[in-house]
């Protein structure tokens, strides 16, 4: 795409998209350059409609549909300004379904398999206060107040910043946890002392499970009650 990737990068910048926003958006125009073979200011609303009706035929996640969409609806709104090539394309219809809800016991073997102690640690974290992975691994020192037995949590879901509550099991483990590796800046650090990989973590979580559960999606008990029946 050249020099619309580079239009397309900075529209996004300017409307303070998300890193993680970009790279999809990024990602799904390469998909639909690469289904085509050629530039897409030179393709038209029909072409754009084939493309997402490919989705359906080959059976792709709505998810993965709704992300096509966005992004081409952006690049030909905003990059393009070609409004009129997918103002008349609807937009994919959502699934809804309910998350499926550890209970304490599942949750609890869930983090007792889990080999790494800082994977352990983040797992906790995550089921103690109600974080999403991302928001976990990118925590710092300064984000857990022990005064206020509050955890800040930068930049969440939404691009905004929030409290949550810190219980005194999850302080001593998150103490003990400091003792051992002794972070500088990032409370779960990885390699360069950048936030440890999400990956990581995910891959742990999957190792240890049984039930088909996303670690984003579960409903959170509230941090004592969670925590005294797993530590």
């Amino acid at each position: 795409m050249g020099a619309l990737k580079e239009k397309m990068i900075m529209k996004m910048e300017l409307k303070n998209f998300s890193r993680r926003t970009i790279q999809i958006y990024l990602f799904q125009m390469k998909k639909f350059v690469r289904y085509y073979g050629k530039s897409p200011d030179l393709l038209k609303q029909v072409d754009i409609e084939k493309y997402l009706h490919s989705f359906y035929l080959d059976k792709k996640s709505i998810s993965n549909l709704v992300q096509a969409y966005s992004s081409l609806k952006f690049f030909y709104t905003e990059v393009l300004e070609r409004r009129e090539a997918v103002e008349k394309i609807p937009r994919p219809k959502t699934e809804r379904k309910m998350p499926v809800v550890l209970s304490l016991e599942e949750v609890r073997k869930i983090i007792d398999n889990v080999k790494s102690y800082k994977s352990q640690t983040v797992l906790m974290t995550i089921y103690s206060a109600g974080l999403r992975l991302n928001e976990a691994i990118s925590l710092k020192i300064r984000d857990i107040d022990s005064h206020r037995m509050t955890i800040r949590v930068e930049q969440g879901k939404g691009r905004k910043d929030r409290y949550s509550i810190l219980s005194k099991v999850l302080l001593e483990r998150l103490r003990e946890y400091y003792r051992a590796y002794k972070p500088k800046e990032y409370l779960f650090a990885g390699k360069y002392e950048k936030p440890i990989n999400s990956s990581t973590i995910q891959r742990a979580f999957n190792l240890s499970k049984k039930k088909r559960v996303s670690l984003n999606r579960q409903l959170f008990t509230p941090c004592d009650i969670v925590l005294q029946h797993i530590c």
